[in-house]
């Protein structure tokens, strides 16, 4: 029987591609222009959600103008969004790409394998961008999606983003103690 055997196939490749969720988040630096930089422990105590892009797709640029007013809507309550472009030569698209589109937020530019490790992304299969990757206030990444994912797709993306981000902030008015 070859059924069974292609089942086993598929839950052995679903097993070795999936990354571990809930994780505590690694430590990433996300570098900006003018030579600075953030670190993603600087926004623990927030919702943070981490988009890897690539400056000049579509789609991308579609979910930087989504998380453009999920921070406009959400950040009074907690939400911290940060983008990083991750294409070849992005430090010299970004400039360009922030005349654009003016996010709210930080943009910066890394390496390729800095977010492919960050995801926990197999190096042997392609990675979809957008890359977006939800961490919780304690700094543990509980979501992440890449851009063939259903969850990014055109028509459900930005109820999608806005769903988990309200779940993650939690009821409206609610903050939670940081222990502070």
């Amino acid at each position: 029987m070859r059924v069974p055997l292609l089942a086993s196939a598929l839950l052995f490749c679903a097993a070795l591609c999936a990354a571990d969720l809930p994780r505590q988040a690694p430590e990433l630096t996300i570098n900006l222009l003018g030579g600075k930089k953030t670190e993603l422990s600087a926004y623990r105590g927030k919702v943070v959600c981490l988009a890897f892009i690539l400056t000049t797709c579509p789609h991308c640029q579609n979910t930087t103008r989504i998380l453009t007013r999920a921070q406009k809507d959400f950040g009074p309550r907690g939400l911290q969004v940060l983008e990083s472009t991750i294409e070849v030569g992005g430090e010299g698209m970004l400039p360009r790409f922030l005349e654009q589109f003016s996010p709210p937020f930080p943009v910066g530019f890394d390496l390729f394998e800095v977010a492919q490790s960050f995801m926990q992304h197999n190096p042997m299969l392609i990675f979809h961008v957008p890359g977006l990757v939800f961490l919780d206030r304690q700094g543990r990444i509980v979501a992440q999606y890449e851009g063939d994912d259903p969850f990014m797709s055109e028509d459900k993306q930005e109820q999608n983003i806005r769903a988990k981000i309200a779940a993650l902030l939690g009821p409206a008015g609610a903050r939670k103690k940081t222990g502070l």
